[in-house]
C-alpha cells in the first residue's frame, strides 16, 4: 500500500482541503501517514494569499525536493492556493516536483499519483485550470485534528472584490456545498466523535445561494442543531452587510448554535472602505453590534483589521482607534497592509511605510489589550461551560468557552486535570487580557 505524506500549509480550509484529499486517496488505497520514514508521495497543500505565504511555501517545497534526492520521499506534488496564483511560473519559484495541482481538485489525486507513477512524465504535470471548485460529495475526509472538533467548509470561493484581496483570482466565484452534503458530513463527523463543528467559507454568510437562490445560512443552522452528538457550532467569517435579522434570530434561539460573531471589518472609516471596496461604515457597524447585543447580550464579537492600507492617514486611524473604544469587542486580530501584486490596492498611491504601519499596529493592539480585559474581567463571578482542549503544568487544564475560536483566541486555565474532549462547567475566578482562570464549582 503507497504512502502518502500531507503537508499543509495557511488556514483551517486548507486544513479541510488536505483532510478531503487525504479521504479520496485512502478510499483508493493509499496509506495516510505524516510520520512515515518513506513516503512515495509527498504532497505540499499551499497557501498563497500573502508574500509571507508564497516564501514559506517555496520552502517547504523545496525541503520537499531535497528529501526526494535524499530517498526519503518518491515524488513531490505541490498543491492549493500557491499553485493556482503563480500559475505556470510556479515552476521556476519552486523547481523540482513530479507535479502542480491547483485548487478545488481534491477528488482526482489518486488518478493524478497513479499516473505519475505508471509512466513518469519528462517534465512535471501541470494541472492548472480556470479556479473552480469540484466538492468530493460524499467521499468521507479522514479527519486529522483533535477528534472532539472538526472545521465544516461549507462554501468555497468568493464573489466580492475588496481591493487588497488575491482570494477571488484563485480560489475563484462562491460555490457553496449541497445542504444535504454538508449534513451528512456533519453526522459522519458527530458519529467519529465530534462535539464541536466551526462552519468556515471565504463568506459563509452568501451560503446556498448559487444553488437555491436564496441566503440560506439559517436553513442551515437550524439543519445542523439537530445533529445529535454535536454540542457547539460555531459560525466563522460573517460578511457584514449579510448579517441579517433572519440570521440572528436563527442564532438567538438555536440551542447549538454559539453567539460568537466573526465579522472581519478591515476598517471603519468611510473613505478607506471606500478603496478597500468593503460596505458600510463605522456607526452602522456599531448599530449592527448593538443588534446582536439585544438578540443575544453575552455574545462574543470578533473581527479583524487592516492597518497601513494605501492613503490611511493619521486622522483615518485616530478615528479606528476612537471606534474600537466605542464598540468594545471582545477578540480583535489586525494584519499590517501587505501589498500584493495583481490587486488594485498595490497600484494605489500614498502606500503607508512599513515603519507607521507597525507603529499603528503595536497601538491598535495595545488600545484592544485594554478593552478585552476589561471584558474578560467582567466574566469573574459567573459560570461558562468550557471544552477541555489539553493539561497545562500546575495541575491545570486548557480549554475553550464558547467565546473561544480554535486557535485564534484565549483559552479558560481550569484548576485541575480534566479529560480533553469533556465539557466541564467552570466559575472564572480571574482574568488576563486574553484567558480567563476558573474552578469547578
Amino acid at each position: 500500500m503507497p504512502v502518502v505524506r500531507i503537508i499543509t500549509l495557511g488556514c483551517a480550509k486548507n486544513d479541510v482541503d488536505s483532510e478531503e484529499i487525504a479521504g479520496v486517496l485512502q478510499s483508493a488505497g493509499f496509506e495516510i501517514n505524516a510520520a512515515a520514514d518513506y513516503a512515495a508521495y509527498t504532497i505540499i497543500n499551499t497557501c498563497g494569499f500573502l508574500r509571507a505565504a508564497k516564501e514559506e511555501g517555496i520552502q517547504v517545497i523545496r525541503e520537499a525536493v531535497k528529501e526526494k534526492r535524499s530517498g526519503r520521499t518518491g515524488k513531490v506534488v505541490v498543491a492549493g492556493c500557491l499553485v493556482q496564483r503563480e500559475g505556470d511560473a510556479i515552476q521556476k519559484a519552486a523547481p523540482g516536483a513530479d507535479a502542480y495541482v491547483g485548487v478545488g481538485r481534491m477528488g482526482e489525486f489518486a488518478e493524478i499519483l497513479r499516473a505519475l507513477d505508471a509512466a513518469p512524465p519528462a517534465k512535471p504535470v501541470m494541472r492548472i485550470p480556470t479556479p473552480h471548485h469540484e466538492w468530493t460529495d460524499r467521499t468521507p475526509r479522514v479527519h486529522s485534528g483533535p477528534p472532539w472538533r472538526a472545521y465544516l467548509k461549507v462554501s468555497e470561493g468568493c464573489d466580492h472584490r475588496c481591493t487588497f484581496c488575491t482570494i477571488p483570482s484563485f480560489r475563484g466565484r462562491h460555490s457553496s456545498k449541497r445542504l444535504e452534503v454538508v449534513l451528512d458530513e456533519a453526522k459522519r463527523l458527530a458519529d467519529q466523535g465530534v462535539r464541536e463543528i466551526n462552519l468556515i467559507a471565504q463568506d459563509v454568510t452568501q451560503y446556498g445561494y448559487d444553488l437555491y437562490q436564496k441566503f440560506m445560512l439559517p436553513q442551515l443552522l437550524k439543519e445542523l442543531n439537530r445533529v445529535e452528538g454535536i454540542e457547539w457550532i460555531r459560525i466563522l467569517y460573517f460578511y457584514p452587510n449579510r448579517l441579517t435579522d433572519e440570521v440572528i434570530e436563527a442564532m438567538a434561539s438555536l440551542e447549538h448554535v454559539l453567539p460568537y460573531i466573526d465579522i472581519p471589518l478591515q476598517h471603519v472609516h468611510p473613505e478607506i472602505l471606500r478603496a478597500m471596496k468593503r460596505p458600510w461604515d463605522g456607526e452602522r457597524y456599531l448599530r449592527l453590534f448593538e443588534k446582536l447585543r439585544a438578540a443575544m447580550p453575552d455574545c462574543a464579537i470578533r473581527t479583524t483589521f487592516i492597518v497601513g492600507f494605501p492613503g490611511e492617514t493619521d486622522e483615518h486611524f485616530a478615528y479606528l482607534l476612537d471606534w474600537l473604544r466605542q464598540a468594545c469587542l471582545d477578540r480583535v486580530g489586525a494584519f499590517l497592509y501587505s501589498r500584493e501584486p495583481g490587486t488594485p490596492a498595490a497600484e494605489m498611491p500614498n502606500q503607508v511605510p512599513a515603519r507607521i504601519k507597525r507603529q499603528r499596529y503595536d497601538a491598535l493592539m495595545r488600545t484592544q489589550q485594554r478593552i478585552s480585559l476589561e471584558k474578560n474581567q467582567a466574566w469573574i463571578g459567573r459560570k461558562l461551560d468550557v471544552l477541555i482542549e489539553a493539561h497545562a503544568e500546575d495541575g491545570l487544564s486548557i480549554g475553550r468557552s464558547f467565546r473561544d475560536a480554535p486557535e485564534i483566541d484565549g483559552v479558560v486555565y481550569v484548576e485541575g486535570h480534566h479529560r480533553p474532549g469533556e465539557f466541564v462547567n467552570v466559575e472564572i475566578t480571574g482574568a488576563a487580557e486574553y484567558d480567563l482562570f476558573g474552578r469547578m464549582p
